[in-house]
């Protein structure tokens, strides 16, 4: 059976349609607790930005990029929190709550009986997580453009990238869902995540890391959506930000297809 998803997505526009009406299913299901949720993952960065990056950041002064560009250590920190973000607001939607979906409630079990595919199910689920992604991402943008760290041209620029971060661990996060088999699997997760969180160049330069675990950094998703963001936020992007875009677009189409491979199975068995 999952051999017909890939004729069903000849129709574009039909996939499209489809797709759209399972996010549009997710917006009318928004109960008004949700909104606290919403809004507890823009916080969150914000707290970090403000305690780490304006607060330690008084103690550590300047930082000198690779490139000898001479940042402050708040400028240098917040395009980390906005990829942080990025990421946080998409897995919270395509982990917890798909997980929930799909193995409690069972709701994709009444969508397939429906022309919806599993693919086209991914597709809704990834772009309703984008739309909690990209809240937080202008968000963030506003304040760091309100607090000097990035100017109102490179904000409109780190918005998409910050777009395309959000979808690419928003399909990371659908494929590790389809392998969870008990909500004290996401303890994992949540663990794997903090880590990314803490060694991903967020708080000092990878170059700072022995050259082994330089290594194990920079081939991580979080570090490749950082090191993008960054330098686009404090105008130090070269022709680097092709390898994170290339890494990140590979990751969102691994992750959508090895998801709605795996939905197929266990939804049609």
């Amino acid at each position: 059976m999952v051999s017909l998803v890939l004729p069903r997505l000849v129709d574009v526009a039909a996939a499209t349609r489809r797709s759209t009406s399972v996010a549009e299913r997710n917006v009318a299901a928004l109960k008004s607790v949700y909104w606290l949720l919403l809004v507890s993952g823009f916080v969150e960065p914000l707290f970090y930005l403000l305690s780490i990056g304006v607060g330690v950041g008084a103690l550590v002064g300047d930082l000198t990029l690779p490139g000898g560009q001479v940042v402050t250590y708040a400028a240098f920190v917040a395009p980390a929190m906005l990829a942080s973000s990025a990421m946080t607001g998409a897995l919270s939607e395509t982990t917890f709550n798909f997980f929930g979906k799909m193995k409690y409630m069972k709701l994709y079990d009444g969508v397939i009986a429906t022309p919806v595919q599993p693919f086209e199910i991914a597709l809704g689920e990834l772009g309703w997580a984008m739309l909690r992604g990209g809240s937080y991402s202008a968000a963030f943008l506003v304040v760091m453009v309100g607090m000097d760290l990035t100017t109102v041209a490179r904000a409109l620029v780190a918005f998409p990238a910050a777009v395309l971060v959000g979808f690419a661990f928003g399909a990371l996060g659908m494929t590790i869902s389809t392998f969870m088999r008990s909500w004290q699997d996401f303890d994992l997760m949540g663990s794997a995540q903090f880590t990314l969180f803490l060694f991903s160049g967020t708080f000092v330069p990878a170059e700072a890391y022995p050259s082994l675990l330089r290594w194990v950094v920079e081939v991580t998703p979080l570090y490749r959506a950082v090191h993008l963001i960054r330098g686009v936020t404090v105008g130090t992007a070269g022709w680097a930000w092709v390898l994170d875009v290339l890494y990140l677009l590979a990751v969102l189409g691994v992750g959508l297809l090895v998801a709605s491979r795996r939905m197929g199975r266990l939804l049609y068995r």
